[in-house]
């Protein structure tokens, strides 16, 4: 962890909480809009401040976290954890969210592509229903 009065810039904060695994990934999604910064779009080289809240977005979830620490190194899990604090309501959402997700079931990805077996059926009712729609 470095001092308080160290500047670090967000995308090596967010790489160093281990939101994004590279600092690459991190400036793509700030570009993107994925983060950000006190309710506004931002840059990568802004100094993150302590106290400051973030909307990061990570796939489906997204997560509203409070600064806490400031590091511009990536440590473990546990001491990257220590860098911030998610809000309530964010725990909430995300959670709500993953519930609905769990309820819609394997909509949103199949299992795998047919096997042989499953093809032939396949192609067996389409070519079936050509059979009654076509007249000629």
């Amino acid at each position: 962890m470095t001092h308080d009065d160290a500047k670090v810039r967000l995308d090596k904060w967010l790489w160093a909480a281990r939101f994004y695994k590279t600092r690459a990934i991190a400036k793509q999604m700030i570009d993107g809009g994925k983060v950000h910064y006190n309710g506004q779009r931002t840059k990568c080289s802004r100094h993150v401040e302590i106290g400051a809240t973030l909307q990061v977005r990570q796939g489906f979830d997204e997560k509203e976290v409070v600064v806490i620490a400031l590091s511009d190194q990536r440590r473990g899990a546990g001491e990257a954890q220590k860098l911030y604090e998610e809000t309530e309501t964010s725990v909430r959402k995300r959670e709500e969210h993953a519930a609905q997700r769990k309820a819609m079931g394997s909509s949103l990805n199949p299992r795998n592509r047919p096997n042989k077996k499953e093809r032939r059926q396949i192609r067996s009712f389409k070519d079936g229903e050509r059979g009654i729609f076509d007249k000629g």
